[in-house]
């Protein structure tokens, strides 16, 4: 019976059955032929093309073995270095990614046995870091490449090249610095003088009002008088003024108002930094998250545990089942006005207050504490 023709049924058929990946018991390497099923892998290994071919790896079984490692060990690479880079991968990715390739040199050609022997060797060669994890072998591409090599070495070279003047930048710094306290410290040294008259008949004057000053005999006596006396009144006032303003703001500070302290205790409160955790145990809140899918989705739990900040074992209000989540995969719930709520962030953390009033434009809730109305608090209904 003739072959069938290219566009009959069955030679299309055939060729849609051919397609994409097919068992590896049934390949065979030395021919280079992928069979579809049992009958057809005893046929060709029954052919006479199968048998030369075996023939000839019969005299040098080596050879044909260690052609199909160089093969097998250069696409898995180029594959490892193209696809990857430099980067660290676990080795069944890149091997999967590998034998997606219909004509690929399969494993069991090679020298060896498993791929977990393979990523031992390609770390004993050096052409790989291999790193063995409980998830399995990581395989990390050396890059040998002169290009590469020589591109580190200038971006290296640059590096230090930088560092070198920031170095030379700092020293020049500090040699400034040095030379100007040196000079300052010289500068401001003092430089004590003999104290000489001129004339034995010269008097020292000295004013209290202002710097002492050296004068004549008829000149000095004439300032003494009035002048010092008028200095010494006018000091005498300054400081008498200074004293009663003193006592004044000090009267101010000590007769503060309690309305006017708690009014600072409230500004401080507000000037506190708000936290990025916000879960309190007993509160009510909902699971917005849908990875627990359509059971959990939308329901309210209450939380029973809070671990390390951000996490929550909250306890479903509905089937009572209790789940460990994120503080990201919930949100809190909001009662009607008149309800009693918990404030969760801001000044007023941990603080209990009773809902008066619902702003959803601005996002926003009235809350009355302690008969004081709050605005635009982060609040959790409180379970009863």
């Amino acid at each position: 019976m003739g072959k069938a023709d290219f566009l009959s049924p069955k030679a299309i058929a055939n060729r849609i059955k051919s397609k994409g990946l097919q068992k590896l018991r049934w390949y065979c390497q030395m021919c280079q032929k992928q069979c579809r099923d049992e009958n057809g892998f005893k046929c060709h290994c029954m052919s006479e093309s199968h048998q030369r071919q075996l023939l000839l790896a019969s005299e040098d079984p080596n050879k044909f073995m260690d052609h199909f490692s160089d093969e097998f060990k250069s696409e898995f690479l180029e594959l490892l270095r193209r696809r990857f880079g430099t980067k660290r991968v676990h080795n069944n990715i890149v091997y999967n990614e590998y034998i997606s390739f219909r004509e690929h040199v399969h494993m069991n050609s090679t020298q060896w046995e498993t791929l977990t022997d393979f990523t031992k060797w390609l770390g004993r060669e050096g052409l790989c870091k291999v790193d063995e994890t409980p998830k399995g072998w990581y395989v990390q591409y050396i890059d040998r490449d002169p290009e590469t090599i020589r591109r580190q070495e200038e971006q290296a070279r640059k590096k230090k090249q930088e560092l070198d003047d920031e170095e030379k930048t700092a020293r020049f710094i500090e040699e400034q610095v040095r030379r100007g306290r040196d000079g300052k410290e010289i500068d401001e040294t003092p430089v004590f003088t003999e104290l000489k008259r001129e004339s034995e008949e010269e008097k020292v004057a000295f004013n209290l009002g202002a710097s002492s000053s050296v004068a004549g005999p008829s000149k000095s006596s004439a300032s003494l008088g009035p002048s010092a006396l008028k200095a010494a009144a006018a000091s005498s006032s300054s400081s008498t003024k200074r004293k009663d303003t003193s006592s004044d703001t000090r009267g101010e500070k000590k007769k503060k108002s309690a309305l006017e302290e708690i009014m600072e205790m409230e500004e401080k409160k507000k000037q506190s930094v708000r936290t990025d955790h916000w879960l309190q145990p007993n509160i009510v809140v909902k699971v917005v998250t849908k990875r627990l899918g359509e059971r959990y989705h939308k329901k309210k739990a209450v939380i029973m545990e809070v671990r390390d900040k951000y996490g929550a074992v909250v306890k479903m209000i509905d089937s009572g089942d209790k789940l460990k989540l994120d503080q990201n995969h919930l949100e809190t719930v909001i009662p009607a006005p008149g309800k009693q709520v918990m404030i969760l962030n801001g000044p007023y953390r941990d603080a209990k207050a009773l809902l008066e009033g619902i702003d959803e434009k601005n996002f926003s809730a009235t809350l009355t504490l302690d008969s004081v109305i709050l605005w635009d608090f982060y609040i959790s209904k409180i379970p009863k």
